[in-house]
């Protein structure tokens, strides 16, 4: 056997025998009973399936309070059947006032303030991976993949769920077939199982086991589902084609497009699943949230694409997976621009990579071992450019073919800890730039769950034409877990060349940083409070090369809810100087900010209400200089009644006398006094017909203005000082901007059958950035109207055959 297999396995199998189990309370027990009627899922709970079985019953309090019964005008009771092909849960929700039953219409996995029916099942009983199912008092489904304190509702299965209401209270009946779980080959199952009341009204919720919320997780906290046997799992093989067609017209031009694509989803055994996608489709992806960007650093957008978002928590350890990187901006998208010749123009240069497929494995086994493998392939980009002179065109390969690739092993035990192998691999076709990493994590709790450890070592190494960068970065931190008084130390460490840019996401390396923090919180009802937690916290940042102080400093934070759910919270700092080696981007160079002092404070009121509001500001300013910034937002959210609601938002930022980047030249790095100021105004609103049909309208115009002081341009000296030169912009470069971006979304989305739904969707938007920095909001906003507008048009279509289903018609 080689080496490295076997170092892999005594690795896994001693963690798996690390330490003895977390003692616990006594758990609850449910045995739930075969049925061989199978009650039909209406939300009426009549079915003879459902007569002379065993209640789980007697809830306690989970929050705001600690295990306080629930009251008897409130109680709850859920049964549990199950056949060959699915587990049936009936939930009873008895309220003494049901006119206050708060229900409002959502879409999918939103529940808003709506009265919740919540159950959590880990079918390997580990203590972690469980999935959630929710449904609402208006009918509302969720589903969420749980992992630690993550929870992730891009993971969506199709179950079935159906609510009702009478006089004394609200009704659920739920239907999860095994086709959407992942259980071990047992005759008799044991699995671990949590249900949770949310009353929305009285702000309170009510779990069937115990929850000691100063212990652990509540993942870690379930009761128990015996009498589940010989049951076989279906063949877990699901297909989701789609088709769209959209017509594009901008500029005077129209275009049509017409896709068509699929998406497999297969049960290779009862613990691993293969997902992938065929000729994949995002037409229809949210708008993400542009912005002016001066800074060093690119702007980081979220993960709006389904594949990349459901059932990844796997690959997401030790932030290593960037998901955007696959199919983002071609790594040679700039060097068009800059190794153009004097006679040629830019035709094409594609902003984006074309994915071609992806497809990812997950799974665990009954000893707790996840594997993860992911793959993906994007397709060759090419810039066109035309000579002027004579009319010829050529191209230019700014991406090649490339493989993007992850493999994670991720062992857990005790039910709270973990240790984990990843590696990433990016590998571009032809003379490009190719990159590994590997990491190796541990996330331990000890026997008590009163203290934490964590820790991370990863080794990049990225293989350029002609040379190979190996770079190195580690994190350890030890923090108390247990009780209302806790604290914590960290420690962060990277050489100068870590770099794992190519899958994943770091701004910066070459850093040696402490930090620690100590907190007092809550967890029962406290005088006004619900909860509230009060933090200390400080830092020293050094340069790992050379050993160079970078900045220290520390601050206090507090968050609380009175019993009304009315929030607040903010947060004060005093900063020392700040040596910023990433602002001049040039190589061992660094300007010194001075110190400062900064404070945020914000509120949120009770989304209950008709009408609530977020509203936040900041501050910092600095000393020996009149460097100063704001930031102000105001957020108003309307619900006029249970299927409409209005959010609508306003932010503004200024930013006076800050000193920034503005060129490289030959021998200097220049540098100049900036105002910046921006204003985003946001619109979203919602009107949901039912709980499968609505219509949803996304607004965003973003303005942002940055203007550098005439006279005030400077050279970076060694020490990190500047001096006064003479800088004439109309000469140079002009670092003036104005920009100005508008997006308009409204669509209808009509979930027509279970996991099949069609989305029409209109799109408006408008884009233009210039050196117009002395226009005012209403001049920008003018300008923008003069510009061209996108208007577009798009149908998608996904319907989801479950190969179950379709073998049993076949059958019949």
């Amino acid at each position: 056997m080689p080496a490295k297999i076997r170092f892999i396995l005594i690795f896994f199998s001693f963690g798996h025998q690390i330490s003895a189990q977390i003692d616990s309370l006594p758990r609850k027990n449910y045995s739930a009973t075969k049925t061989q009627e199978s009650p039909v899922i209406d939300g009426i709970l009549d079915d003879k399936a459902w007569k002379n079985l065993t209640k789980a019953n007697n809830f306690v309090m989970y929050y705001p309070g600690d295990g306080d019964p629930i009251p008897p005008s409130h109680n709850t009771e859920v049964k549990i059947v199950y056949d060959n092909e699915a587990l049936y849960i009936a939930a009873y929700l008895y309220e003494d006032k049901p006119g206050k039953i708060v229900k409002q219409f959502t879409q999918r996995d939103n529940l808003e303030q709506s009265d919740y029916f919540q159950i959590d099942i880990n079918t390997y009983d580990d203590g972690e991976n469980q999935i959630r199912f929710a449904v609402t008092a208006a009918g509302t489904r969720a589903d969420a993949k749980i992992t630690g304190n993550n929870e992730d509702y891009g993971f969506n299965i199709v179950w079935e769920a159906a609510v009702s209401q009478d006089e004394n209270g609200w009704y659920a009946e739920i239907r999860i077939p095994y086709s959407a779980l992942r259980f071990p080959e047992n005759q008799e199952q044991e699995w671990g199982i949590q249900f949770l009341r949310q009353i929305s009204h009285r702000n309170e919720s009510y779990t069937w086991n115990y929850v000691d919320k100063a212990v652990g997780l509540m993942s870690q906290q379930t009761g128990l589902l015996t009498g589940i046997e010989n049951i076989e799992p279906p063949t877990r093989l699901s297909f989701y084609p789609y088709t769209s067609a959209e017509i594009d017209r901008f500029d005077g031009q129209t275009e049509t497009n017409f896709n068509a694509g699929l998406d497999v989803k297969y049960g290779i055994n009862k613990a691993f699943t293969l997902d992938m996608t065929l000729v994949p489709d995002f037409g229809q992806v949210a708008y993400d949230d542009v912005e002016l960007n001066l800074g060093p650093f690119e702007q980081i957008f979220g993960e709006n694409r389904a594949f990349f978002t459901e059932g990844t928590e796997l690959f997401t350890k030790g932030d290593l997976f960037y998901s955007r990187r696959v199919g983002n901006t071609p790594i040679g998208f700039n060097n068009a621009q800059r190794e153009k010749l004097d006679n040629e123009e830019i035709l094409e240069n594609p902003e984006r990579t074309d994915l071609i497929n992806a497809l990812k494995i997950s799974g665990r086994t009954e000893r707790g071992l996840g594997v993860g493998f992911f793959n993906a392939v994007t397709a060759e980009t090419k810039a066109i450019l035309r000579d002027t002179l004579t009319g010829n065109s050529r191209k230019k390969i700014t991406e090649p073919l490339a493989n993007y690739n992850i493999l994670v092993l991720d062992q857990r035990f005790n039910k709270n800890s973990s240790i984990s192998l990843i590696n990433t691999n990016v590998t571009r076709e032809g003379n490009f730039r190719d990159a590994n990493v590997t990491g190796f994590l541990f996330d331990v709790f000890n026997k008590a769950n009163s203290f934490n450890f964590v820790g991370e070592a990863k080794m990049s190494n990225v293989n350029l034409p002609g040379q190979n960068e190996t770079g190195f970065a580690s994190l350890f931190s030890i923090n108390r877990t247990k009780g209302n008084f806790r604290y914590g130390a960290s420690h962060e460490f990277a050489n100068e060349t870590y770099d794992i840019n190519d899958l994943g996401i770091s701004f910066t390396n070459n850093y040696n940083n402490f930090y620690l923090n100590t907190s007092y919180q809550t967890f029962k009802p406290t005088g006004i409070f619900n909860q509230y937690n009060i933090e200390l916290y400080a830092n020293h940042q050094r340069r790992y090369r050379p050993d160079v102080n970078v900045a220290t400093g520390g601050g206090a934070s507090i968050f609380a809810m009175t019993r009304e759910r009315f929030a607040f919270g903010g947060f004060a700092e005093v900063n020392s100087a700040f040596k910023d080696f990433f602002e001049p981007r040039r190589e061992n160079t660094f300007i010194t900010y001075q110190p400062n002092i900064a404070g945020n404070a914000w509120i949120s009121s009770d989304y209950r209400k008709k009408l609530a509001l977020d509203v936040r500001t900041t501050y910092q300013v600095f000393n020996k200089n009149s460097q100063e910034s704001f930031n102000f937002s105001f957020k108003p959210r309307i619900r006029f009644n249970d299927r409409f609601l209005v959010i609508y938002g306003f932010e503004y930022d200024n930013e006076i006398n800050r000193p920034s980047f503005v060129t490289l030249q030959p021998q200097n790095v220049i540098f100049g006094i900036r105002d910046m100021k921006s204003f985003e105004n946001s619109l979203q609103a919602n009107y949901n017909f039912t709980t499968k049909q609505g219509l949803n309208l996304s607004f965003r115009n973003f303005w942002s203005v940055a203007q550098f002081e005439e006279g005030s341009f400077s050279k970076l000296n060694k020490d990190g000082s500047l001096t006064s030169i003479n800088y004439d912009r109309k000469e140079n470069y002009n670092p003036d901007a104005n920009f100005n971006i508008w997006n308009l979304d409204l669509s209808y989305r009509w979930q027509f059958a279970p996991g099949s739904e069609a989305i029409l969707l209109y799109r408006n938007s408008i884009f233009n950035q210039d050196e117009l920095s002395y226009l005012d909001f209403q001049q920008s906003l003018d300008n923008l109207f003069h510009r061209p507008a996108r208007h577009n048009f798009s149908l998608r279509i996904v319907y989801y055959i479950d190969y179950n289903r379709v073998k049993n018609i076949f059958n019949s």
